[in-house]
């Protein structure tokens, strides 16, 4: 009898990864994210703002572990070893890498728990706390934050740091955090690994700084606009460089030889009066009385 009642859910739970794998045999794209801390109605947003783009299985780790056994997709059986805790599912023909920055542009910012890690230093900054004299004072001293009243407010006397990357968050501190309405805590979904091709990604491989990138970017381009000026080599991106410079070098060069044209009369000539008044100047230290005047 057991037996027989047990067969509805079993036939169920194939329907589901049957159907689960042919989600993913459907899509180029797979990615693994946490759930740590996300609440439904943030999942719900997601959902909203990538609709079209990926689509999203919230499903239990042991239906997803046997969806990716029944995959016919190379390699995919491997994202398996990255489940761990809860997690939902996003399949997309996106790239992984871009879909990562997105995920992390829209983390949301949270206020924090007694228990919670701290992502990065907490600091205080200097400065109006906007609470009034009382037993803040007290509460932000034991949190190891100095203070002075100032025109019936607390004031903060230099920025200080209650917390250090990877702390695990004590009562005071978390209350300190919550009275002053700081939000150490970006909430949201975080990648753990993504399939792409037969090449598993895990979270690390994922990350970009967009900063650093833009920065050495930049560098290369100068050091190869520097490097292709002086070869001589033009391009669309120098030409316009090259041309100034030569310009600016036949100048110079029919000046020192005084070749007179429309274009160098008046360099000529300010150079000319340069060189008489260097040369006053220099009369006057030998024979002052010999000197012209200056104009």
């Amino acid at each position: 009898m057991a037996a027989i009642l047990k067969r509805p859910s079993l036939a169920r739970k194939a329907e589901e990864v049957e159907t689960l794998a042919s989600f993913i045999d459907t899509y180029n794209v797979l990615v693994l994210a946490s759930l740590y801390k996300v609440r439904s109605m943030q999942l719900q947003e997601l959902s909203r703002k990538f609709r079209g783009d990926v689509q999203m299985k919230v499903v239990k780790n042991t239906i997803l572990c046997r969806a990716l056994e029944a995959s016919k997709k190379k390699g995919v059986k491997a994202l398996a070893e990255a489940i761990t805790g809860s997690n939902v599912l996003l399949l997309t023909n996106m790239n992984p890498f871009r879909l990562s920055l997105l995920l992390d542009r829209n983390k949301i910012k949270m206020s924090a728990k007694v228990g919670d890690i701290a992502p990065d230093d907490i600091v205080i900054a200097a400065g109006n706390t906007g609470l009034p004299p009382g037993p803040a004072i007290s509460e932000l001293s034991e949190a190891g934050i100095r203070t002075r009243i100032e025109s019936g407010s607390v004031y903060v006397l230099q920025d200080t740091v209650v917390a250090k990357k990877g702390d695990r968050l004590q009562a005071k501190v978390a209350s300190v955090l919550s009275k002053l309405g700081v939000k150490p805590l970006e909430v949201g979904l975080s990648v753990v690994a993504a399939f792409d091709g037969s090449l598993v990604l895990k979270a690390y491989d994922l990350h970009i700084d967009l900063e650093e990138i833009r920065k050495k970017l930049k560098s290369a381009f100068d050091s190869a606009l520097g490097f292709s000026m002086n070869v001589g080599f033009p391009t669309p991106e120098n030409v316009k460089f090259i041309l100034q410079r030569a310009q600016a070098g036949a100048q110079s060069l029919v000046i020192v030889a005084g070749y007179v044209s429309s274009e160098t009369v008046g360099s000529l000539l300010s150079k000319g009066y340069s060189d008489m008044v260097s040369l006053s100047r220099m009369v006057a230290k030998v024979n002052k009385a010999a000197a012209p005047p200056e104009f």
